[in-house]
């Protein structure tokens, strides 16, 4: 499994946060043996930013039952409850709050990890230090797959996709208590390959775009070069999306990343690269034109888990490249691998 410090550099670079030195220095001080451990010290940080700069206001909808008239009053509750007479009433108005669902969501997230048996007792002290710090106006609401997605679809960006991100990542990898009928969850969630190929993913494309000013980086959908006897027939074949994609005047290189425990596997009497990964690039490279003048080219690159490997071809007239990137090394090294690999 990858070190935790080198875990947080994905996580920065994936969720497009630099990396803090104040959560690598705590990192330093009191090494991590889990990544939730990680993840929570991350969440600390990023609250206490949050504080500091004082939590956003905005207006709120309250229904409140109350002797001075505000809003608009509520007829049908207010008659239910034979309030008039009280000289009361039920009202709906706005007024400027700090409770809201994201902050409500911070709110509910650290008090499930102040009271998480996986985490040590001077950190769950520390996180409930942190939440009572939160302005008790603010109500915690429960973490939970439906909260997330209505927060997702308000499209957060900077500071608060940032949070967003780290309470999904603790919802699913620690918090709930997975059900008879859930999907098996992992104690470390470095060893689920599916999360972790998303978030190396994420993190080399996004480590690209902050770290280089030679391309332009983006993921590239791919139209076929395909024709047939009826149009529609067209919308029949498959999406081709690169997960990383170069773009320089003189240079396009087209770069997948694959979160797999080897680059080679056995076959038969001798191990052999992965052939579906190389069809997928080889289809790509074959599809893709590129403007006059510009070199195209692809690389599969995989993190080196069990044996390194860089070797070069070239496919259809196009150079290919297969490398493993280490990253059991500090991350400097892994920066400088990244940059040697494109420059």
């Amino acid at each position: 499994m990858i070190p935790l410090a080198t875990l947080y550099y994905l996580l920065c670079y994936a969720w497009q946060r630099l990396p803090e030195p104040a959560v690598l220095q705590a990192t330093e001080a009191a090494p991590f043996h889990r990544p939730l451990e990680l993840l929570t010290q991350m969440l600390l940080h990023a609250t206490r930013q949050l504080l500091r700069r004082g939590l956003p206001l905005a207006f709120s909808s309250i229904e409140q039952e109350t002797k001075e008239l505000r809003g608009r009053i509520e007829l049908a509750p207010t008659l239910s409850r034979a309030l008039l007479p009280q000289g009361r009433a039920v009202c709906r108005f706005d007024e400027l709050s700090p409770n809201q669902p994201l902050h409500q969501l911070l709110a509910g997230t650290l008090a499930a990890l102040a009271t998480h048996p996986g985490l040590p007792l001077a950190l769950r002290r520390e996180v409930s230090e942190v939440r009572r710090r939160l302005p008790a106006s603010v109500v915690p609401l429960v973490p939970a797959a439906p909260v997330f997605g209505a927060l997702r679809r308000q499209r957060l960006a900077g500071a608060d996709a940032f949070l967003l991100h780290l309470c999904e990542l603790i919802f699913d990898t620690s918090l709930p208590a997975p059900a008879a009928e859930s999907r098996s969850r992992f104690p470390d969630f470095r060893r689920d390959e599916r999360l972790m190929a998303r978030l190396f993913e994420q993190a080399v494309r996004n480590f690209y775009r902050r770290e280089q000013r030679q391309y332009r980086v983006f993921a590239e959908t791919i139209a076929w070069q395909a024709e047939a006897a009826h149009t529609p027939d067209l919308a029949l074949l498959p999406t081709m999306l690169t997960d990383t994609t170069l773009d320089s005047p003189a240079r396009k290189i087209v770069l997948d990343t694959k979160y797999y425990a080897a680059a080679l596997r056995p076959r038969y009497d001798q191990v052999r690269l992965i052939a579906p990964h190389l069809y997928q690039l080889f289809a790509y490279l074959q599809n893709l034109r590129p403007t006059p003048g510009q070199a195209l080219e692809g690389i599969l690159l995989y993190p080196a888990a069990t044996a390194a490997v860089d070797v070069r071809y070239t496919l259809g007239g196009h150079p290919v490249r297969i490398a493993t990137l280490d990253l059991h090394q500090p991350w400097p090294g892994i920066a400088a691998d990244l940059l040697a690999l494109v420059a």
